[in-house]
């Protein structure tokens, strides 16, 4: 039983590579029920309902759509951490044998293929420089800045959503002080009647300003967490391709040109 479980899933290590999906699921689960609750209690129909400016339903249609881009970089990262992984194995049992080109491919001297992926890329990256630049020592930290400005370009779409909910947030809040004060200022007497509509436009006009001052921060820190996490699976990856590539690459692609010399 187990065994057929590991050819369905796969082995732990690619389990654990797998963990930025499985904590986004999580979190939206978590976030499903939260929902689910809410409606049950008849507070989330109040929300909207309550909001006549329809700047909740935008920041949960911006929610929606970003968690969803969330859950697609943590499955492109997984398959990363897979890959890279895979070809770590090869790497660090081949490096002495060095590594060479054949197109878009990495090959070790022995032809064995490295996965395709980040690292490969990388590789590929540090052996075209080899062949290419002066003898001496081979400096990969512009290389590596170019990787690590790629894998963090990943998460300035939920950064940039997650700070714009906050604002929205803001702006709700002042739309609804607005319109709490419209009745004051269109007071013309002081009588019952007046006062009761006068405090029915304020309610109403605070109702916007706090269900949207909630739902746009709510949304913003539940995204905040989801590109938390993606986060630490992107430092994961490139502190792996750092490594594997300060240890076993470019001291092997070295060897490998001063021998070709």
């Amino acid at each position: 039983m187990d065994d057929v479980k590991a050819a369905v899933i796969g082995p732990p290590t690619e389990i654990r590579d797998y963990a930025p999906v499985l904590r986004w699921l999580i979190v939206m689960v978590l976030v499903a029920l939260a929902m689910f609750t809410l409606w049950q209690m008849g507070l989330l129909v109040t929300v909207l309902q309550s909001d006549h400016t329809r700047i909740s339903l935008i920041i949960f249609a911006l929610f929606i759509l970003t968690s969803l881009h969330a859950l697609f970089q943590s499955v492109d990262i997984s398959r990363e951490l897979i890959a890279a992984r895979k070809a770590r194995a090869v790497i660090e049992a081949e490096s002495a044998t060095g590594f060479r080109l054949l197109g878009d491919k990495v090959l070790t001297g022995a032809g064995a293929l490295l996965e395709p992926g980040i690292l490969t890329s990388h590789a590929a990256n540090l052996i075209r420089k080899s062949d290419l630049g002066p003898q001496g020592r081979l400096d990969q930290t512009l290389l590596l800045r170019n990787v690590a400005d790629k894998l963090r370009h990943r998460e300035k779409l939920g950064l940039f959503v997650s700070e714009g909910l906050l604002r929205l947030a803001l702006l709700g809040t002042a739309i609804g002080f607005i319109l709490m004060l419209i009745p004051i200022a269109g007071l013309s007497s002081f009588d019952a009647d007046t006062l009761r509509g006068a405090l029915a436009g304020m309610t109403g006009g605070m109702a916007v300003a706090l269900n949207v001052t909630v739902s746009g921060i709510a949304a913003a820190l539940v995204l905040k967490f989801e590109y938390f996490q993606l986060d630490e699976a992107i430092g994961e990856l490139f502190s792996s391709i750092a490594e594997v590539s300060e240890i076993h690459l470019v001291p092997a692609i070295e060897a490998d040109r001063h021998g070709r010399a």
